[in-house]
């Protein structure tokens, strides 16, 4: 059974987390979150993202996505900021608690960005986070350099598939799944205890113009629109689900 990686792009909609000179950080960690994304679901992972466009969540709300997905491993993407433009530079991850699986991806990810010229500003515990503190699998939340920072700006736009690719090889090479297959994206509408609540949401998808089905595992009977080999259709799908008035989160198996 493949490791099932859930992928949070930090803040989003609303939240625009950090800006700087027009930028803002919520489009800067949903690029690189997709991206990671899209490269640990070739080395083999299951990957759920909780958003994949500009939307907002609380972070609890992330939390309880990446709980009831039931995943193994939790990844948010940051950028950092402080209140001095250009007076602090690097990457830092954030854990719980310095210590296990965490600790040694959160080390990995900041050698790997070290190695392509960012500072490394250290694995840092920070227990008060609620997508820390609240998800039930080990989590880390990596800050990809400082948003108002010149020189961690171009690093961060020259060499962003080489960041991508440093990310997603710490969490390969510490985590090692052991599933090859090529992903294939669906959309979870719902996840049920009872059949019949299932069935009912299923029927009324398919009124409403989206074909769905029903899987049933680890005790929960599961509704899924769609089968998709490329992320982008599966993200269009999900968008039209959205604005229908639907709950949806991207999966992989």
């Amino acid at each position: 059974m493949a490791y099932t990686v859930v992928i949070d792009p930090g803040h989003g909609g609303s939240d625009p987390g950090a800006t700087y000179q027009g930028r803002l950080e919520k489009d800067d960690n949903l690029n690189l979150a997709l991206q990671v994304g899209e490269m640990l679901s070739r080395d083999g992972f299951d990957v759920i993202y909780t958003r994949t466009e500009d939307i907002y969540d609380t972070p609890l709300e992330k939390a309880n996505i990446a709980n009831n997905s039931n995943g193994d491993f939790f990844i948010s993407f940051h950028r950092n900021s402080n209140v001095v433009p250009n007076s602090s530079s690097g990457v830092e991850t954030l854990v719980f608690d310095n210590s296990g699986v965490k600790s040694d991806v959160a080390n990995a990810v900041n050698d790997n960005l070290a190695a392509l010229g960012f500072n490394n500003r250290g694995v840092i515990e920070r227990p008060n986070l609620v997508v820390l503190k609240r998800t039930k699998m080990p989590a880390i939340l990596i800050e990809t350099g400082f948003i108002n920072n010149t020189n961690d700006n171009l690093l961060f736009d020259s060499r962003f598939n080489e960041i991508a690719n440093a990310i997603s090889s710490a969490v390969s090479d510490t985590l090692s799944p052991n599933v090859t297959t090529p992903a294939i994206y669906k959309i979870q509408v719902g996840a049920f205890e009872h059949r019949d609540n299932a069935y009912s949401l299923s029927e009324r998808l398919g009124i409403d113009g989206f074909p769905a089905y029903v899987e049933q595992s680890n005790g929960l009977y599961r509704v899924y629109v769609g089968s998709y080999e490329e992320l982008n259709n599966a993200v269009n799908t999900e968008k039209a689900l959205r604005n229908a008035g639907y709950q949806t989160f991207i999966t992989t198996n």
